[in-house]
């Protein structure tokens, strides 16, 4: 296919430069529709039809109607190439402010907000990394892996998301951390070895914060019915959450939360000290 003796490379659906919107996510529906309209109102203001601005863009015709109709929300790339081709003047290329806002998934965005926010955080994972420890490759192979699969596409924007929250780390002044992971979790090879031994040396950089293994030789402790997290933030409230209590929804009263903190702090006694932690996820590291 051509444009102008030129050729040009329409890519296919998965790799077209957007994401499904929520329909559940009012806010970014919103912002989404208003982008997608002033794109066609530009469009058809120069007189170019979809499937002629598809083309001078790169992508299909159908994706240029999924964004202008509010479908999918456009990547920055996208942006910036339809304020060019439309001599927009960087009106189409400042949406992205808006836009960035709303690209990852509600759930995300609210937790990311809340992690923000805290000033202490502090989380026992059972069955895998967590996502604020998470390398790129782990988090591309973890999230890879669910069934039904996603699709390329909507993987990378999770990856982002999930990569988009660490953040946290770079904050000044930053908050108190501190995590307590199964030996169990990190024994499993998640994405090959290289990519293995890069996520344990993720591991030892944020070794500066509170990091705790939970060996394998303790035959029980409190976590053991699942994955629990505690927020605390400046204004003395918190947030909390646990697998195997309250039914796993987030809870703030005071009476629920001294239950979790008792659970986190009697796991944190049982596990290895910080110190031993970080020797055992060395020698992890090199035997890998």
């Amino acid at each position: 296919m051509s444009v102008d003796g030129e050729a040009v490379r329409l890519r296919e659906e998965a790799d077209e430069p957007g994401w499904e919107v929520d329909p559940d996510d009012e806010w970014g529906v919103a912002v989404i529709t208003t982008v997608g309209r002033q794109l066609k109102l530009r469009r058809e203001a120069v007189g170019m039809r979809a499937a002629e601005f598809g083309k001078a863009v790169g992508y299909g015709e159908d994706m240029v109607y999924k964004i202008e109709g509010g479908k999918r929300i456009p990547r920055q790339d996208y942006l910036n190439t339809a304020d060019e081709v439309l001599r927009a003047g960087g009106l189409i290329s400042a949406t992205w402010e808006d836009v960035k806002k709303v690209r990852y998934p509600r759930k995300v965005r609210e937790l990311g907000k809340l992690e923000a926010k805290a000033v202490e955080i502090a989380l026992y994972e059972c069955h895998i990394i967590p996502g604020l420890l998470q390398t790129p490759e782990h988090a591309r192979a973890v999230i890879g892996a669910a069934q039904p699969p996603y699709s390329p596409d909507d993987v990378e924007r999770m990856v982002a998301a999930r990569l988009a929250r660490q953040s946290v780390f770079e904050r000044s002044p930053a908050p108190a951390l501190s995590f307590v992971l199964e030996e169990g979790v990190l024994r499993r090879p998640i994405g090959g070895t290289m990519a293995w031994r890069q996520q344990f040396e993720r591991l030892l950089e944020v070794g500066r914060f509170v990091l705790q293994v939970m060996p394998m030789n303790c035959d029980t402790h409190s976590g053991l019915d699942g994955r629990i997290e505690l927020l605390k933030f400046p204004d003395g409230t918190a947030v909390g959450r646990s697998d195997g209590a309250f039914n796993g929804r987030p809870i703030s009263e005071p009476k629920h939360l001294r239950i979790l903190e008792l659970r986190y702090g009697t796991i944190r006694a049982q596990a290895l000290s910080p110190g031993e932690s970080l020797a055992f996820i060395e020698q992890l590291l090199g035997e890998t």
